[in-house]
């Protein structure tokens, strides 16, 4: 065990990145835009069904204007397999037309701005600088960094902020937009929920939970 937190972030990083190379952002995308509308909808979801549902929808939907142009029943419709359909829907169409009367039909590139549209917190900002703009603005934090991030003794917080401003001490810069990609890839591999498997873990030598669910 590795006991100075630094140090063993390092070499997580370190092991993730040999381990994962061709780690990336899972939701299929374009354009900035369609990145932000996968984002919305994949909280509480799965990135393979986003993605089978965003196959269709960025052929119906090209840009926000015509996310406005049905009703949200529609909308509803189309993505209601995502779940939360309504209020991702709801969302969706929020930031559509915030981008449009704000920002030119343009997503902004800063965090400030991120932020003021319908359904987008500091994740979804993230997912979308650091993809779309190769902008490291922070670290995202969705369920499976949470999950990692805590059983390996990087962090005792359990919210997305406090866990994303541990996080932040430890990763450098550098790092920031690939190491969610390298914890995400881990976690569904090897690093899982209920079953992790600690027998096939490059991490298990520095892992302060190995063979512990929590």
């Amino acid at each position: 065990m590795i006991p100075d937190k630094k140090q063993r972030t390092a070499e997580i990083i370190k092991r993730l990145k040999k381990a994962y190379p061709d780690a990336h952002c899972a939701l299929v995308h374009t354009n900035a835009f369609e990145l932000l509308v996968a984002t919305i909808l994949s909280a509480q979801c799965t990135d393979v069904r986003v993605n089978i549902v965003t196959a269709d929808l960025f052929r119906k939907y090209r840009g926000p204007e015509d996310f406005l142009s049905v009703a949200q029943t529609e909308l509803e419709k189309d993505i209601h397999s995502t779940g939360f359909y309504r209020n991702k829907a709801k969302n969706i169409q929020a930031a559509c037309k915030r981008l449009i009367e704000v920002y030119g039909g343009n997503v902004p590139q800063t965090m400030d701005d991120l932020l003021t549209l319908g359904g987008v917190a500091r994740k979804t900002a993230n997912v979308v600088m650091g993809n779309a703009f190769g902008i490291a603005s922070g670290v995202v934090v969705d369920t499976h960094v949470s999950r990692l991030s805590q059983r390996l003794g990087l962090t005792k917080e359990k919210t997305p902020e406090k866990i994303e401003r541990d996080l932040e001490k430890l990763v450098p810069k550098k790092h920031w937009m690939m190491f969610p990609n390298w914890m995400i890839y881990h976690g569904r591999q090897i690093c899982e929920a209920r079953k992790p498997k600690c027998g096939e873990c490059t991490l298990a030598d520095i892992c302060p939970k190995i063979g512990v669910v929590s």
